[in-house]
């Protein structure tokens, strides 16, 4: 029954069905289901299908929106039981909206779906200072620092973060993403970022690809 348990969390995610995708996750619990399965042949695989839908505009922000509401009542369910199962995290992520900027829903979005896929995700919030990022990367030994702006007068933070990281000596631990409204591949590189990513689900791809190709 595991496999028709976690097929059918992952349809009703994909149709956004906000209290069927709850009790599936309930019902998979109770049927001793381990929550890091539920998670990778569950809602992993029900995500990837609503990022599908999103590239090719049969979904929308407010899709993506809505799939972030429901992944966050699941994720309220599994994590506390995920907690004793964290070595088998794909590696920890830290974002965050960098310095003079408050918007945060591309972000939650981020950590949402990072999350869901199997990353141990550590949210800053917005409005973070340079420094803020680089001690919680050295605190928590991060694999991946995410940074997002959507104001052009903010960008600039992305690379004083980088340089911070250089100067620490912690730079070449840790993957570098960068997006947000405003945000561009040429300025990713340009401040020596490792990825751009124009939204969540390319931003989950790219991490999942990052560490099959061991960059």
């Amino acid at each position: 029954m595991d496999r028709e348990s976690l097929k059918s969390i992952a349809l009703k995610l994909e149709a956004l069905d906000i209290q069927g995708t709850v009790e599936d996750v309930k019902r998979a619990l109770n049927e001793k289901i381990a929550p890091f399965e539920v998670v990778q042949n569950g809602l992993s695989p029900g995500m990837d299908k609503i990022g599908e839908k999103y590239e090719r505009k049969e979904y929308f922000l407010s899709e993506l929106s809505l799939a972030a509401y429901i992944m966050k009542g699941a994720m309220e369910l599994l994590g506390p039981r995920m907690k004793a199962s964290r070595e088998r995290s794909l590696g920890r992520f830290l974002v965050g909206t960098v310095k003079g900027d408050l918007h945060d829903i591309g972000k939650n979005l981020v950590s949402m779906m990072l999350t869901s896929a199997g990353f141990e995700v550590y949210d800053l919030g917005v409005d973070v200072p340079d420094e803020k990022f680089l001690q919680k990367a050295a605190e928590i030994k991060a694999d991946f620092v995410g940074m997002s702006s959507l104001l052009t007068t903010t960008m600039p933070s992305m690379k004083s973060v980088i340089e911070l990281l250089k100067n620490n000596g912690i730079r070449e631990e840790v993957k570098i993403f960068v997006g947000g409204a405003v945000v561009t591949q040429s300025f990713a590189d340009e401040i020596g970022a490792d990825y751009y990513a124009k939204d969540a689900m390319e931003c989950l791809r790219k991490a999942r690809n990052s560490i099959t190709k061991g960059k």
